[in-house]
């Protein structure tokens, strides 16, 4: 009976005089929506919350920025340690450095990566006085009044920069700080990435424009999830798309970057799009946001970098040969005087290739060392009174190459039968049944040049000329030799070659010009030359007179792309220190970049942060697919708010390292370890978010632990390897020993 006793409650004391009732909650939420905010959010597609939050969804704590101080500090140390040595040209140093002289002269260059990163690295030697004049010609060459250091700060500077990114990116993703921390001192360590940052290189401004963007993003999404169309929304979206201006601006690979914000823009669209709670106008909203914020301004921002570009190198110079002639004449010194419209025979003209950019028909004094032994006929890139050459009727009565003077003035028309000659060594453009020096193959003959000073020639001089195209606006181009405006072919009408050039350079002999040859399967493009320039003393001072064309900016910007899409295709020679995908995440070769009195600079990534990524990625794709099959069992993992949450975090991070990854496989150019390097950033960031994972459920305590242990492993293999990442001096013993591969070919 006793158990079924209520005890009876004590009363509430009486209240105290003078006092006032509280409230019955004392301590209100303010931070959450009421009912009729609910109500509107799910109006507008956003999910119930709070009112407020940080910008990006980044709510550090004080004592996080002063941590982050720190690790600025320690990143600092470990990449600006001794980086003024060596004080000589390191890897590609050769050419980066080179590209930093021809902005600091406006000499005109090609290159196959956009101008960016090279910029840059111009502007930091321009404010330190440097003049252009020093070479870079070969690696090892020591610095002269080059202000090298500070070339060397701006990709040194950058790649500490990337460490806080990484720290926030991982915060911006929901990580915990001591997974942020790992992340971020993990970057700090890491040997390849050291490495790359410490010279006049590229790719240290890659991965910080890379990192940039991937926080940009991330922070991004945090806006759209609470609320879209806020100053902080745009301001992050914005910054997104200039922070993809920016990297592919460094280097093409920023187009895996593209990529991966990409998809992230058409999973976010297609949510919308299945959301009810959304409408048609407020879809096309977000549409139209995104595409002038992730379309828009990235091209824009990449164009004005090649305007910049253009702005710069308005001179001629080395890179001239690649473009067109068209694109030639719009640089200082290379702009041509108005030239005669038409052609007759007796006409001293220059002859240029359509392809292969183009090079001037030219012959010298020099003869083929092999075959007939007669002059050398090449093609070649760049204005010289060996480029000049007569055109005369094959068929005339007596000798053709003075008949012309007591002629009348007679067009070269359409099946004309002509000879050409040399002006400057009289020798005739010649074909004979003799293989070529170097495309030494049956339905290749050689051209050379033939003949004495007097001497009519033979058959073998005679070319038929087939016009392929002319001008639509000048309909005579299609009858007749019109200057800069006919296309046509050579025919040897006495072995049906054509007159021919490829891309194939002729030895030291012949100073590497590209080789010329009489071609009986010749392809049509290589087999087309039109004509510069025509003198004719017969011609009077008012007759018709043509010029190029000059391109404007889209006309320039758009030719050089192609020039640098089929220059890096071209990249197929093999290098002592090159490799192929599948060994970059076993890190299974570095590159040699410098060596001297037994140091050695080689890029090689630190062993343990190396690995335990590579395994990560391998982790998240077993664990994903193992998921995927119990889904299809019934099983609800899926469900799970905390499943949900890793999956869609290293799910980002693994699709930014299979985007700049797995690519390269498609590639047959020359490829490096560093290329590796930006899908290396994602995959740090992943192992750090698998690590979250797996520690989730343990005490702080325990995960800092594990956390510092890592660390420590981490810090043991970067100084294990400093001296090939300083060019330390360091033990024969010491350096065979390091050797933990037989891949790995550094030496002391």
């Amino acid at each position: 009976m006793s158990a079924s006793v209520r005890v009876r409650r004590q009363p509430s004391p009486p209240p105290k005089l003078g006092s006032h009732p509280g409230p019955r909650f004392p301590h209100p939420r303010h931070d959450h929506l009421d009912a009729d905010q609910r109500r509107e959010a799910a109006s507008k597609g956003l999910r119930p919350g709070r009112k407020a939050h940080a910008s990006g969804g980044l709510n550090l704590s004080p004592g996080e920025w002063k941590l982050l101080l720190v690790v600025l500090f320690v990143a600092s140390a470990v990449r600006l340690f001794r980086i003024s040595q060596p004080n000589s040209v390191v890897f590609d140093e050769v050419h980066f450095g080179k590209f930093a002289s021809r902005y600091i002269k406006s000499s005109y260059f090609v290159d196959v990566h956009p101008p960016l990163a090279k910029l840059l690295i111009t502007l930091a030697g321009w404010l330190f006085g440097y003049d252009g004049n020093f070479d870079f010609k070969d690696i090892a060459k020591v610095y002269d009044h080059v202000p090298y250091v500070a070339m060397r700060m701006l990709p040194a500077l950058l790649g500490i920069a990337t460490v806080p990114l990484a720290y926030l990116t991982l915060r911006a993703l929901d990580c915990r700080v001591t997974t942020a921390l790992l992340a971020s001192l993990f970057i700090t360590f890491e040997n390849g990435l050291i490495t790359q940052s410490r010279h006049v290189l590229l790719d240290s401004p890659l991965i910080f424009f890379t990192a940039l963007t991937t926080f940009a993003w991330t922070c991004f999404c945090n806006e759209d999830h609470y609320e879209p169309f806020t100053e902080s929304w745009w301001i992050w979206l914005s910054m997104t798309g200039l922070s993809l201006g920016a990297v592919v601006s460094c280097k093409w690979v920023g187009l895996f970057t593209i990529a991966t914000v990409g998809l992230g823009t058409l999973k976010q669209l297609w949510t919308l799009l299945g959301d009810l709670r959304v409408s048609s106008r407020l879809w096309i909203k977000h549409f139209v946001a995104r595409a002038i914020c992730l379309i828009l301004i990235p091209t824009i921002f990449y164009m004005s970098m090649f305007g910049i570009h253009f702005l710069i190198l308005s001179n001629s110079g080395e890179g001239d040969g690649f473009m067109s002639s068209e694109f030639q004449h719009t640089l200082r010194g290379r702009g041509m005087t108005d030239t005669f419209a038409d052609v007759a025979f007796g006409s001293e003209i220059t002859l240029r290739h359509v392809n292969t950019q183009g090079g001037y028909l030219h012959s010298h004094p020099h003869s083929y060392p092999g075959g007939s032994k007669q002059q050398q006929i090449t093609l070649y890139p760049h204005r010289d009174s060996n480029n000049e050459w007569r055109i005369v009727n094959a068929t005339a009565s007596g000798d053709p190459y003075t008949a012309w003077m007591e002629d009348d003035i007679q067009y070269v028309i359409d099946g004309a039968r002509v000879k050409i000659r040399h002006i400057q060594t009289e020798k005739s453009l010649h074909a004979h049944d003799i293989r070529p020096p170097v495309s030494d193959v049956e339905f290749q003959n050689e051209v050379s040049g033939y003949g004495i000073p007097g001497y009519a020639g033979d058959a073998n001089d005679d070319w038929i000329v087939e016009i392929h195209k002319g001008d639509k606006r000048d309909k005579e181009s299609l009858k007749r030799l019109r200057t800069l405006r006919t296309q046509f072919r050579l025919r040897h009408p006495m072995t049906g070659c054509y007159l021919f050039s490829h891309k194939v350079k002729l030895p030291d002999w012949a100073y590497e010009q590209q080789e010329v040859t009489c071609n009986k399967q010749a392809v049509l493009a290589n087999s087309l030359w039109y004509i510069e320039t025509a003198i004719h003393p017969k011609f009077p001072e008012n007759a018709q007179k043509v010029n190029y064309k000059l391109p404007g900016f889209f006309a320039k910007f758009w030719e050089l792309q192609k020039v640098m899409w089929t220059t890096n295709a071209g990249l197929t020679d093999r290098h002592t220190y090159d490799s192929r995908p599948d060994a970059w995440p076993r890190l299974r070769r570095g590159i040699n970049f410098w060596v001297k009195d037994h140091r050695q600079i080689y890029l090689l990534g630190n062993p343990t942060i190396w690995w335990l990524s590579t395994a990560a990625v391998l982790a998240y794709a077993v664990v994903r697919g193992f998921l995927v099959l119990r889904a299809k069992r019934g099983y609800r993992d899926f469900d799970s708010t905390k499943v949900m949450k890793y999956d869609t975090l290293c799910g980002f991070l693994f699709m930014g390292w299979a985007l700049h990854y797995l690519p390269f496989y498609l590639m047959a150019r020359q490829l490096f370890l560093h290329h590796y390097l930006p899908a290396l950033y994602f995959s740090i960031l992943l192992a750090c978010s698998v690590f979250d994972l797996v520690t989730s459920t343990l005490r702080p305590r325990v995960r800092l632990q594990i956390a510092a242990v890592l660390l420590l492993v981490a810090v043991w293999n970067y100084s294990y390897f400093s001296p090939i990442t300083y060019g330390l001096p360091w033990t024969k013993a010491k350096c065979n020993s390091a050797k933990w591969m037989k891949t790995w070919d550094f030496a002391w």
